[in-house]
């Protein structure tokens, strides 16, 4: 309920109730069955368009027919209207022209003269999550008209009333520059974060460094060669492990399936122009090569409930939901049931690049790097996996940063897309150019862009603060205003009390009028 402080109420005003102050109403749906209902000049609000401080306007339009054949009705200007049922409960506006509504909203009338509508609804914003809470206990939170109509509110003088509203507003809007400043600001961090990136790829980052490390550097080719040494011990390792596999399949009866022979170990194309033409200019000391050249690619297990399994293990694993962009949401993992035998082959491993590999197009080769945070973990096969022949840290953090950048255009071309999804296969994210470079360089630009990315991310969370902090802010403008802190008063005001006998006069004849239009039922508006 309302919170009010323990100390006595403000001198001038009054304890009453949302009742005693305003007459309250609700609107109807007229029947969709019949179209002369709808399509007409009367605006007709539901809950869901709510929430601007004024609402003068609607997305849709009923008829005059609509109005008098069910229980809408039309609430003049200055009406107060609040959300009572689901998602957007609470959620409240004041009419800025004559307005019709649906059953899901309440609307107050304030005796205009009497009441100010901008009191009332500041007075609703500051009691709507107590509202809320008071509103809970079905199925979904819910707030009746008995609720609202019994809500306990200090009524102050209607000069006060004015007075509170001129510097609730002016407060606002002083909190409301600082927040669009705070969001400026956050926008112009992503860009710069962006910017970093960038530069890094395009080697400015390290460019004073690469030159004054020249002559100690390893050339890309020497390190290319390296790894195309260590790919091939790779496979030969996969075709021994496969013939033992083989042999001890063949001695225990065959039971099973056979062991699969690894593919192929196939020399990737040369990488041509035109496939780098959209990408960064690299420096001449780096090189772009193929991800299926410096890592090995594989996919996950898809999730099969049915599949027979003679040993079985329950593990995690990441789905295209884990995959962010640029980290890892590991807050839900799921488990699957697999082979014990496969258990080995599908866990990630430390430094394993991830990549998702279907969904929304602007979601694929969305990914980030693994660092064993659960083990042992496999994928779904919605998500790749890229190890690096040579893995570290610095490696795949830059592989994944180039994916996550300039790698989205790419994989957006590339993908195919069906009616609801677009994916990339694993000829797409084996042919993705990557640039190369030194393994001391590769440490070198992840040492300043860890340094640059932890300013840019101290700053965010920084304006994040702020600006949850201004929630909190604004409610306590809100509690201060309610709670006659906020102005001083004036005792040359006429007081609340004289002010509520006028209400209860101006209410009841408020309540013949209602009576007799709802009776006519001509859907005049309710005055």
């Amino acid at each position: 309920m309302y919170e009010r402080s323990s100390q006595q109420i403000p001198k001038g005003w009054i304890e009453t109730t949302l009742n005693e102050i305003a007459l309250w109403g609700s609107g109807g749906t007229p029947s969709r069955k019949n179209n002369k209902f709808y399509r007409g000049s009367i605006p007709w609000v539901k809950t869901g368009e709510l929430g601007p401080k004024y609402i003068r306007s609607a997305q849709e339009y009923i008829t005059q027919e609509g109005i008098q054949r069910s229980s809408a009705k039309v609430f003049p200007k200055g009406s107060v209207g609040i959300a009572m049922y689901g998602a957007t409960i609470g959620k409240l506006s004041i009419w800025g022209a004559d307005l019709s509504t649906n059953q899901a909203c309440a609307v107050a009338q304030p005796c205009l003269e009497i009441l100010s509508s901008e009191f009332l609804y500041y007075f609703l914003l500051s009691q709507r999550y107590a509202l809320i809470e008071a509103g809970k206990g079905g199925a979904q939170p819910n707030i009746s008209q008995g609720l609202l109509k019994d809500w306990p509110i200090c009524l102050p003088p209607i000069d006060e009333q004015c007075r509170i509203v001129d510097k609730i507003e002016e407060l606002f809007s002083e909190l409301d520059k600082g927040i669009e400043s705070l969001k400026t600001a956050r926008g112009q961090l992503k860009v710069y974060r962006q910017a970093v990136l960038k530069h890094a790829f395009e080697g400015k980052l390290t460019e004073q460094w690469r030159e004054e490390n020249k002559n100690k550097l390893e050339t890309p080719e020497r390190l290319r060669t390296r790894i195309k040494k260590e790919r091939e011990k790779r496979y030969q390792q996969q075709l021994d492990q496969w013939k033992t596999a083989v042999k001890t399949w063949e001695v225990e009866g065959k039971k099973g399936r056979k062991p699969r022979k690894p593919g192929l170990l196939e020399q990737p194309e040369v990488i041509t122009s035109n496939e780098t033409k959209s990408l960064p200019k690299i420096p001449s000391a780096w090189c772009f090569v193929r991800l299926c050249e410096i890592t090995d690619i594989g996919s996950g297990m898809s999730v099969n409930n049915s599949r027979k399994i003679d040993n079985p293990i329950k593990v995690p694993y990441l789905r295209v939901a884990n995959v962010q962009r640029g980290f890892l949401d590991l807050s839900e993992v799921k488990h699957m049931t697999i082979e014990m035998s496969q258990l080995d082959s599908m866990a990630l491993k430390q430094w394993d690049i991830l990549f998702n590999e279907g969904g929304d197009r602007d979601k694929l080769g969305r990914g980030w790097i693994w660092q064993s945070k659960i083990m042992p973990c496999i994928t779904q096969n919605h998500v790749f996996r890229a190890s690096p022949y040579f893995p570290s840290k610095e490696h795949s953090t830059l592989i994944s940063h180039w994916g996550n950048t300039f790698g989205q255009r790419y994989f957006e071309e590339m993908g195919k897309q069906t009616t609801n999804l677009a994916s990339i296969n694993k000829t797409v994210l084996s042919e993705f150019p990557v640039p190369l470079m030194s393994i001391d360089e590769q440490e070198e630009i992840c040492k300043q862009i860890d340094s640059m990315m932890t300013l840019i991310n101290a700053q965010l969370d920084e304006i994040s603060a702020v600006l949850e902090k201004s929630t909190t802010l604004r409610q306590a403008i809100l509690r201060s205003a309610f709670s006659g802190k906020l102005i001083p008063q004036d005792p040359n005001d006429e007081p609340a009390s004289i002010l509520l006998e006028r209400i209860r006069a101006e209410k009841t004849e408020q309540e013949k009028t209602h009576g007799k239009s709802s009776r006519r039922k001509t859907g005049e508006v309710i005055v």
